[in-house]
């Protein structure tokens, strides 16, 4: 039997498991927010962009404000617990949280769980269309039932993920992945698709790499019966990049050039160490 691979999980700074009731209410009160990312060497991409989701997240979800250092100080704490290669996810929630009392001031918990290092899938995936639209797009919440339940739809039917839109019939928008991005590759420049998501850390600096690159892109409506008009796609989440092999009944090209243009754009977001100061 091989050994169960490291994690470790700190409760505002100390091991979780002393806390069970603590983990129990952030099991059973769907009402928090997250942000999760890779580390390496202690250092992680866009730092500053996983600070400002949590700072917005603890602003709109509990009227509280952010001690940045304190858990950046944790982040490290549990990064360096794993040699400081990680996947690390940090989720705010409040074991006082009561749906009935939902304006009464909280102190926010904050729990940071570290796990083996993820990378994507060296192979190109399939995607099935569904139609649907994450409630309060913009913020990273714990309810994510949808999102893994229509992954779990899209496997059963033989594909590697679900690609949300916004409607029924061609003239639906593309939005977002379950946990990820999407980009398109017409040849010479990158199309995001506008519309209703959760606009992720890995997007936006894969957004100035390619600035930095010389690259086109732009921001457009993008719906299912244009998606054949594209050379290629893309994923991208906090676990890197994975090439879109085909979306319904549409199939793309290998694109080496694209494959290319977005390493290189990835590999322009410096990394920055988790220590604070």
């Amino acid at each position: 039997m091989s050994a169960a691979a490291p994690s470790i999980a700190l409760l505002n700074g100390q091991p979780a498991d002393a806390e069970p009731a603590a983990l129990r209410v952030a099991a059973q009160v769907n009402y928090g927010h997250f942000t999760s990312l890779q580390v390496r060497g202690g250092r992680v991409q866009g730092l500053d962009l996983h600070l400002q989701r949590l700072r917005q997240g603890n602003a709109e979800l509990f009227d509280a404000p952010l001690d940045e250092a304190q858990v950046r100080a944790w982040m490290a704490q549990a990064a360096a617990a794993l040699d400081g290669d990680c996947s690390l996810r940090v989720t705010v929630f409040a074991r006082g949280f009561d749906h009935r009392q939902p304006l009464r001031a909280l102190q926010p918990d904050v729990l940071v769980a570290a796990s083996a290092p993820a990378t994507p899938a060296g192979r190109a995936i399939r995607v099935r269309s569904a139609a649907f639209v994450r409630p309060f797009p913009h913020i990273k919440h714990v309810a994510t039932f949808p999102l893994f339940q229509h992954r779990r739809l899209a496997l059963r039917a033989g594909f590697d993920d679900a690609l949300f839109v916004d409607g029924k019939g061609g003239d639906a928008r593309v939005v977002e992945g379950t946990v990820w991005n999407i980009g398109f590759w017409d040849g010479a420049r990158v199309v995001w698709p506008e519309g209703p998501a959760l606009r992720g850390t890995s997007e936006r600096l894969l957004q100035a790499g390619l600035d930095a690159q010389g690259c086109a892109q732009q921001v457009q409506p993008v719906t299912l019966a244009e998606v054949g008009g594209f050379a290629a796609a893309f994923a991208v989440n906090a676990s890197g990049l994975q090439r879109i092999r085909a979306i319904d009944t549409v199939d793309y090209r290998e694109a080496p050039r694209l494959d290319a243009l977005l390493a290189a754009a990835m590999s322009h977001a410096p990394w920055d160490s988790l220590q604070p100061g």
